[in-house]
């Protein structure tokens, strides 16, 4: 149970929202968005966040787009994990959010939450580092564009009361070869070891990571490592795993020894199956 009152509000337009916020902190009000609210139920039980007016955004039509405008598929902050699993326009996205939780909390979590939540997995974000997607917010401003790798590091670092509408994603990425592995200790719906997504792109292996650092990534450096033809596999992929941006989680979930273990193995299959094709 939540341990504290919160006022509750749903607001019609993403203009709307953004009012509502600018408001209620003029009242001295902690005003926090939420999509499908599973990213504040645990944290809030937890007492790690803390907010007395809750601005509802699953419902706002800019929030729930799926289409393709320009080029590029536009997904909805606020579409649930089962809504973009079932669309199949980016079967990338739809392979690496399909064992996020399990089938009901699939129902609740949404995109926008997955992305922004409090949790540092955050595997959804993988697939739109690989493609170097677009994202489109509104805030006191007006609407903005970002390309992702501008505003994700480590966590999607927007300004106050800025909120994430859309991610872009451009249409010649959406069906070029790809994996999606996720390594549970025990289990199908436990946090994991590690989730890693890689999509190949003329001929390079681009890859992202969740679960092996706390926080998510896409390294440059990792996947120039990989990608460096000169050495064989192995060598590539113990060089990939030196190159990793901070130290290994070592945790509940398994000690940093064995993560390293089976991202090593991981990154085998991944490696394999782009040359066999996607799985």
């Amino acid at each position: 149970m939540i341990q504290f009152d919160f006022e509750y509000y749903r607001p019609r337009s993403a203009q709307e929202a953004v009012k509502l916020f600018q408001s209620l902190e003029r009242e001295g009000k902690k005003p926090a968005y939420c999509s499908g609210g599973t990213e504040h139920l645990t944290p809030g039980r937890l007492n790690v966040i803390h907010t007395n007016a809750v601005i509802d955004i699953k419902d706002i039509p800019e929030c729930k787009t799926l289409q393709f405008e320009r080029r590029h598929l536009a997904l909805g902050s606020a579409l649930t994990l089962k809504e973009v699993t079932e669309n199949g326009g980016f079967p990338l996205l739809s392979k690496a959010v399909r064992e996020v939780a399990d089938h009901t909390a699939r129902n609740k979590i949404t995109l926008g939450g997955n992305i922004c939540g409090q949790i540092f997995y955050r595997e959804a974000v993988l697939p739109f580092l690989l493609t170097d997607s677009k994202v489109v917010t509104i805030g006191d401003e007006g609407e903005k564009r970002y390309l992702i790798h501008d505003v994700f590091d480590q966590q999607l670092k927007l300004n106050k009361g800025e909120i994430l509408i859309s991610l872009l994603i451009e249409e010649r990425y959406l069906h070029q070869p790809f994996a999606s592995i996720k390594v549970r200790q025990q289990w199908d719906t436990g946090y994991p070891l590690a989730t890693i997504s890689a999509l190949e792109i003329d001929g390079r292996v681009r890859c992202a990571f969740s679960g092996v650092c706390p926080f998510p990534f896409r390294s440059t450096e990792v996947e120039s490592a990989l990608n460096d033809e000169s050495l064989p596999v192995v060598q590539r992929v113990d060089e990939a795993i030196s190159r990793f941006p901070g130290p290994v989680l070592d945790d509940a979930q398994g000690s940093a020894e064995y993560r390293k273990f089976v991202i090593k193995h991981t990154l085998f299959d991944i490696l394999d199956m782009l040359k066999k094709g996607p799985l």
